[in-house]
């Protein structure tokens, strides 16, 4: 079992600087037992996020919202003003500002070709019948009225010709799948419960049926059936289902572009770290992550620490979410919160009660854009990632939300004392099981896992129901863990 973590995190931010490697950060990321807990959740801050342009209309039950300030730099903001928000609020605060925009946005028209994984801006009706005409549903004889059958002499009735000539009562044509069915027919007889006899005719070696082995027009749908809801993602299946219900392209919404700004002098990005220098592990993991959660990434782009070259990709990006990985705290060369004051952005969040990643934050940039600070570590950047970078992207997109879910751990996990802690997982069976290599500088529990545990302040007992937040590339029940090399808490 894991040893509950002790020592105190350093006044900036465990994990705030860019270094992505293991090793980065000067200290595990909690706090002593005996933390002050803060007067305020952030509630009230967070709710306060809705884009000038387009009102969200409050829910039954919401808090009562107040303005979100204005970004400022660390230096100008007293500490005892800076309350961190609490995660489930940081998460709706994330999900309620994507939806914003997504809104306000008019579907477009995306040719099938380019459909896959986006998702239906409108329900899809069927534009057609399906099946649009009486087929067969087999290789066989199409025969009307009892038998034996007098085979008829013409060629077989074949898929994608005209309608063959009506059937007279006791005659039978050949009949291949798909062919439209001639009028009068009673049954199709698959080729294998058939035989024919030297006299001409055709006789059934079972019970014939009427209407056997024929898909009768509109038997899946009839034209103006809807067959799926808004907010579908487009899957292979969907795209079959469309072509068939005669589609060329569908209503799609507008998948969200995302840049990705990997900050720090100190990466690498290929060889040994050396030097002082690290790897780079957050560049190649926060693409792919953010194509599988929906969006378009335009580029992963590498700043140093320089504060007017991070102030000018900001400003300069076209995309509808910035991301920034390190930097955001209050060090001599963490530099987002002075770049976002000077941009005039608004903090949607500054700071997430959650463990690793705390000094993780959202702001809105000018008009519908949006910015995502991550801290520099590489578990705590995951963390920041789940907690405000996908559910605003869901939202933008109009993806679904999944259901939320829990299931039991198997061995007791230690808490936080006041925070959220996010805990990699594996299941097994009806339980998940907690992974070792936790830390926020590490990616090892991440790589094996197949979900995060999200653990309640204090801790969790054996057998206690967690929500799971599921991985976008894991399918579950467990993909044996344990045989990779993962190792168990």
């Amino acid at each position: 079992m894991m040893p509950q973590e002790r020592a105190a995190e350093p006044g900036t931010g465990s994990g705030t600087r860019s270094g992505t490697g293991t090793g980065s950060g000067t200290g595990p990321d909690t706090v002593p037992a005996t933390a002050p807990v803060p007067e305020s959740d952030g509630v009230d801050e967070a709710l306060a996020l809705v884009a000038p342009q387009r009102a969200v209309r409050p829910q039954p039950g919401d808090p009562q919202p107040r303005e979100s300030r204005p970004a400022e730099p660390p230096e100008s903001r007293p500490a005892e003003a800076h309350r961190a928000t609490a995660w489930p609020a940081a998460r709706e605060v994330a999900a309620r500002a994507g939806a914003a925009i997504g809104a306000a946005r008019e579907p477009r028209r995306t040719p099938l070709a380019q459909a896959l994984g986006q998702v239906l801006a409108q329900p899809l009706r069927a534009l057609t019948d399906l099946p649009s005409f009486d087929t067969s549903a087999m290789d066989g004889w199409a025969v009307a009225g009892p038998g034996p059958w007098a085979i008829r002499s013409e060629g077989a009735v074949l898929a994608g010709h005209s309608a063959a000539p009506a059937l007279e009562d006791g005659t039978a044509v050949r009949i291949a799948t798909g062919a439209r069915v001639p009028a009068e027919t009673t049954a199709v007889i698959r080729s294998e419960h058939s035989r024919t006899d030297t006299g001409g005719h055709l006789h059934a070696r079972r019970e014939v049926v009427p209407g056997q082995d024929i898909r009768p027009r509109g038997q899946e749908c009839r034209s103006g059936d809807r067959l799926l809801p808004a907010g579908t993602v487009v899957t292979p299946a969907v795209l079959g289902l469309a072509a068939a219900a005669g589609y060329d392209d569908l209503p799609t919404l507008h998948r969200p572009r995302v840049e990705v700004l990997v900050l720090g002098d100190e990466l690498l990005t290929a060889g040994l770290p050396h030097d002082g220098l690290i790897r780079d592990a957050l560049g190649p993991m926060l693409g792919p992550w953010l194509n599988a959660l929906g969006a378009d990434v335009l580029a992963t782009r590498r700043i140093g620490d320089d504060a007017e070259a991070l102030h000018t990709a900001v400003t300069d990006s076209a995309a509808d979410l910035v991301i920034t990985t390190g930097g955001t705290a209050a060090g001599p060369v963490d530099h987002v919160h002075p770049v976002l004051a000077k941009a005039g952005a608004v903090l949607l969040v500054d700071g997430v009660k959650v463990r690793p990643g705390h000094p993780m934050l959202l702001a809105r940039l000018d008009g519908a854009r949006h910015l995502v600070g991550l801290p520099g570590n590489p578990l705590a950047a995951v963390s920041g990632l789940l907690t405000l970078a996908e559910p605003l992207l869901r939202a933008l997109a109009g993806a679904p939300v999944p259901p939320p879910y829990r299931v039991p751990v198997r061995d007791e996990i230690h808490g936080h004392p006041h925070d959220t802690r996010l805990v990699p997982v594996v299941h097994q069976g009806d339980e998940v099981v907690p992974l070792h290599y936790n830390g926020p500088a590490m990616l090892r529990g991440i790589a094996a896992a197949d979900g995060m545990a999200v653990v309640p302040p204090g801790g969790a007992r054996p057998g206690d129901a967690l929500e799971i937040l599921e991985l976008p590339w894991s399918g579950f029940p467990a993909h044996g863990a344990t045989d990779q090399g993962a190792c168990f808490t």
